[in-house]
């Protein structure tokens, strides 16, 4: 049988020319209540599936963050808080670069006390390996650190395999098929809140911990992820219900060519699955199937379609496609 890089070869896309950077995340939470399975997995699969389609593996092109045996848990690639908002400053650093970010790990949702603008009253988050002690990390942040920070000619490609991860960068186009494969577009409209951009010295070249400064507010409270793992809006199957809506909010900074496969909705679990004897997530393997089976080649609409249609019939989750404008969702992936 072909393996994945065989495959992928054989379909791969010719590079662009830009310099290539990817940041891979994998979170199975090992020794804990709160352990996972397959995010290890995750990160291994997806990181062939880049080297096939000609990502560079070194230390200054590509990170790995994950809390397996062989990370040090005091050193830089341990997926702690700090570790993970350094290494996403990291990634959209460099102008002219095309970015791939990947994360597998917990999802959840915590009291919306900051800001109060979400009609459910929850903030989505992800989290990290030391949430217990210094908290999770909200999407408000993580758009400030992923979105309002990268360069305007770079572009970010983003797959969240986590619970309620719908929302998690917070991006205003949304986009969710249909059990037919039809496709609509959810656009988000949230009034009266202003970005207020803050300053960050940003990496160039090379992953490193002392140009990053930590900040405590990039982490939310801990104690509320357990208790806030069920979205309180009634909402419909294919639909935002009432749209929180990031359009309005972050009208100042002007659109990015950033694209993001999540999970599930904000409502939903994502599934850490057992698939042909190997532990994965199922967002991950249903996007790296949809790759194997339809080729490099699919437009971004293809991608959502398919990555359903493998999902279905296995599991319940509906993964949504959120960019940072309105796109023409036939236009190649370009990863």
């Amino acid at each position: 049988m072909p393996s994945y890089e065989t495959e992928y070869e054989e379909r791969a896309i010719q590079p662009r020319g830009s310099r290539r950077k990817s940041l891979l995340i994998g979170i199975n939470y090992v020794g804990s209540q709160h352990a996972l399975q397959g995010c290890h997995q995750d990160v291994s699969n997806v990181q062939e599936f880049l080297t096939a389609m000609g990502y560079p593996t070194d230390q200054r092109s590509q990170v790995i963050l994950r809390d397996d045996t062989r990370t040090d848990p005091r050193g830089n690639f341990w997926p702690n808080g700090h570790n993970i908002v350094a290494a996403m400053q990291w990634l959209v650093s460099e102008p002219g670069t095309t970015n791939f970010l990947h994360y597998s790990g917990h999802g959840g949702q915590v009291p919306d006390d900051e800001d109060n603008y979400r009609s459910t009253g929850l903030d989505d988050t992800i989290v990290p390996v030391d949430f217990e002690t210094r908290g999770q990390i909200r999407s408000g942040d993580l758009h400030h650190t992923l979105v309002t920070a990268m360069p305007r000619n770079s572009s970010l490609f983003i797959i969240f395999d986590c619970c309620h991860s719908g929302s998690a960068v917070e991006l205003p186009y949304v986009y969710r098929s249909d059990s037919e494969g039809n496709v609509s577009m959810l656009s988000n409209v949230k009034m009266g809140i202003q970005l207020v951009s803050e300053a960050s010295n940003l990496i160039q070249g090379g992953y490193g911990m002392n140009s990053i400064r930590e900040g405590e507010h990039l982490l939310a409270g801990a104690t509320s992820f357990f208790r806030s793992l069920t979205h309180r809006e009634e909402q419909d199957q294919y639909g935002l219900g009432q749209a929180e809506g990031f359009a309005e909010e972050y009208r100042d900074e002007g659109p990015r060519s950033v694209w993001m496969y999540s999970g599930c909705r904000d409502d939903q679990t994502s599934a850490d699955a057992a698939i042909a004897g190997s532990h994965v997530g199922a967002m991950s393997w249903a996007f790296l199937e949809s790759m194997k089976q339809f080729g490099t080649a699919q437009s971004y609409l293809q991608v959502l379609q398919n990555t359903r249609q493998i999902l279905q019939g296995r599991y319940t989750q509906v993964p949504q496609l959120s960019v940072d404008g309105e796109q023409d969702l036939n236009f190649r992936v370009m990863l």
